[in-house]
C-alpha cells in the first residue's frame, strides 16, 4: 500500500497503462464518517468542555452541516478543536487506536465495496483510494483488513500552536488538483463516491458511480453527470 502523495508520483511511471479506478472512502468503502466519529468521541464525557471551544460555531451547525462547504469548514474547526493543547504524535496514536477498534466492529465495512475494489486490483486496474479524511485514519482502518493492491490518497494534517490542522485537505475540486500533482493521468476510467463534494472528481472520471445515494443527492447528481453516472446500493 502506498501512502500519501508523494508515493503516488514515485509509482506512477510503472502504472501509466493500467486503467485508473477511483474509491471515496467514508460512505463507500466503510459506512461511517469516521472521522466526525472520532471527533464525537473525544467530545463526550471528560472532554466535553472542549465544546467551548467551538461555542461561537455552535447555533450555525445545523445551516453548515448540510452543504458542501459547511461541512469541510465543520471538518477543519473540529479538527482543531479536539486537538487543542495536544501534541501531533499524541493525536496521531488516538486516531489509529480508534480506528482499529472501528475496523473491528462487526458490519462497518460494505462488502460489495470491498469485493469490487479487489475485482479491479485482480483484473489489473490502478486502484486509488482517495479520501478527504486523515491519512492516519484511513490507513490505520485499512490495515486491519487484507486488502491489497492499492494506492492511498488522503487528507494530510500537522500540529502547530492550536493543535492539529489540515495542511492539505483533500476535499471537494482539491480532490481533482491532488491526483493531478500526483500525476495520476486522466482520463479516469471509474470513480465510486457517495456525495456531491466528489462532483468534480466524478465527472472527470468515464464512469461516475455513486454508492447508496438519497433520492435528493440522486436527482442533483443526474443532472450534473447526465448519462455517465450509475447509482449503485451497496450492503
Amino acid at each position: 500500500m502506498n501512502q500519501g502523495i508523494d508515493a503516488a508520483v514515485v509509482d506512477d511511471t510503472a502504472a501509466d497503462a493500467r486503467r485508473v479506478v477511483l474509491f471515496d472512502f467514508d460512505g463507500v468503502i466503510v459506512r461511517h464518517q469516521t472521522l466526525e466519529l472520532f471527533f464525537r468521541e473525544r467530545l463526550s464525557g471528560a472532554g466535553r468542555w472542549r465544546m467551548l471551544l467551538a461555542l461561537p460555531l455552535l447555533p450555525f451547525i445545523p445551516l453548515l452541516i448540510g452543504t458542501v462547504a459547511g461541512n469541510r469548514l465543520l471538518g477543519r474547526v473540529f479538527l482543531r478543536v479536539v486537538t487543542f493543547g495536544r501534541r501531533e504524535a499524541t493525536y496521531r496514536r488516538q486516531v489509529a487506536a480508534y480506528a482499529r477498534t472501528y475496523a473491528r466492529r462487526p458490519g462497518v465495512f460494505l462488502r460489495d465495496a470491498v469485493a469490487t475494489l479487489r475485482r479491479h486490483v485482480d483484473a489489473g486496474d490502478r486502484v486509488i483510494v482517495i479520501s478527504g479524511n486523515d491519512l492516519t485514519m484511513v490507513e490505520a482502518i485499512l490495515d486491519e483488513v487484507s486488502l491489497t493492491g492499492y494506492e492511498l490518497i488522503a487528507s494530510q494534517t500537522r500540529g502547530g500552536l492550536f493543535g492539529v490542522h489540515f495542511t492539505r485537505h483533500n476535499v471537494d475540486g482539491v480532490k481533482v488538483t491532488t491526483l493531478d500533482r500526483a500525476g495520476v493521468s486522466r482520463p479516469w476510467v471509474i470513480a465510486y463516491s457517495d456525495s456531491l463534494s466528489d462532483l468534480p472528481m466524478l465527472r472527470a472520471a468515464e464512469a461516475a458511480k455513486l454508492v447508496n445515494p438519497s433520492p435528493k443527492v440522486a436527482k442533483k447528481a443526474a443532472r450534473v453527470l447526465g448519462d455517465k453516472l450509475e447509482v449503485l446500493y451497496w450492503y
